[in-house]
């Protein structure tokens, strides 16, 4: 948000399609929120997807999901410090999203699976 204005201030454009691709138009991010969706919530089991993101990508999407106020993360352990992620009401509600995407994707790429829910 604009502190001077209490508008928010635009990427790329005002488009809302635009506004959300600056938050979720890489290769991974939305991987990621799926993969929360799905009940993962451990940095580690986020590295277990087929995907095989890269340990440093992983740790910055994470980081800007949570500047995004998308997800966030609460510590499970201290020693050493380690922490759990879960979305907001921000990132579950981009569950319709990801199921429209899967509804599409199945239709248009045979043969592709849905993943089972983790554990």
């Amino acid at each position: 948000m604009n502190e001077n204005l209490d508008q928010p201030s635009f990427e790329r454009s005002c488009c809302p399609i635009a506004c959300a691709l600056d938050q979720l138009g890489d290769k991974w991010t939305l991987l990621v929120i799926r993969d929360l969706l799905l009940g993962k919530k451990r940095y580690q089991e986020l590295l277990t997807s087929p995907e095989g993101i890269a340990t440093n990508i992983l740790a910055d999407r994470l980081k800007k999901l949570e500047v995004a106020g998308i997800v966030v993360q609460q510590a499970y352990q201290q020693k050493p410090l380690r922490y759990e992620y879960s979305l907001t009401k921000k990132g579950e509600d981009l569950r319709a999203v990801l199921e429209a995407l899967v509804k599409w994707g199945k239709i248009y790429y045979p043969g592709s699976k849905v993943f089972k829910p983790y554990r």
